[in-house]
């Protein structure tokens, strides 16, 4: 699809507030199908910019860096390095989200893809992981899809929605550092 090439990633800033509050909003219910939910707090003008400012924040201490996922200047997802653990490791974790409707259509793959460059060229990582359960399809096809591979299963590793679920464990190294 040629939009998917216009997608871009950038830094929020307190410019991205209203935005970012309505993606959040919109896309809430469906988020929290996947993912543990927010607190109510965070659905709010002030939640979403105090969540920007610890962003900008854990930038500057090199902690974890987010990234809105932009097409055309809307914001479809976001993406996010979190647990930067250097030196000797240069690792983070990697976790993302798409809006509902844009699933299906290869952002996720793509923006993913983008964060990639940034981790292993600026960033200069050596190593990424991530998490997904069993029963995310597409969050698994979306690593497989950019080189992730998976190096382990935890059994009744969370409870989510007042249920046991396993969690599967992937892993990208940068092939630029010999890693």
């Amino acid at each position: 699809m040629p939009d998917i090439d216009r997608l871009q990633l950038h830094t929020p800033t307190s410019a991205d507030l209203p935005a970012l509050l309505a993606f959040e909003l919109e896309n809430r219910a469906y988020f929290e199908t996947w993912v543990t939910a927010r607190p109510p707090a965070y659905y709010t003008p002030e939640g979403v910019a105090a969540a920007i400012e610890q962003a900008q924040r854990e930038r500057q201490q090199d902690s974890a860096h987010q990234y809105l996922a932009k097409l055309d200047g809307k914001i479809v997802g976001r993406v996010n390095l979190t647990a930067v653990t250097r030196p000797y490791f240069n690792r983070a974790t990697l976790g993302y989200r798409i809006g509902e409707q844009f699933g299906g259509r290869g952002y996720a793959t793509r923006v993913v893809a983008l964060l990639l460059e940034e981790a292993f060229g600026t960033l200069e990582l050596w190593r990424l992981e991530a998490t997904a359960r069993p029963q995310n399809l597409g969050s698994v096809a979306v690593m497989q899809r950019n080189g992730f591979h998976q190096y382990g299963r935890s059994e009744k590793a969370m409870r989510f929605h007042d249920a046991w679920s396993d969690l599967l464990y992937f892993e990208r190294r940068n092939d630029r550092t010999g890693a």
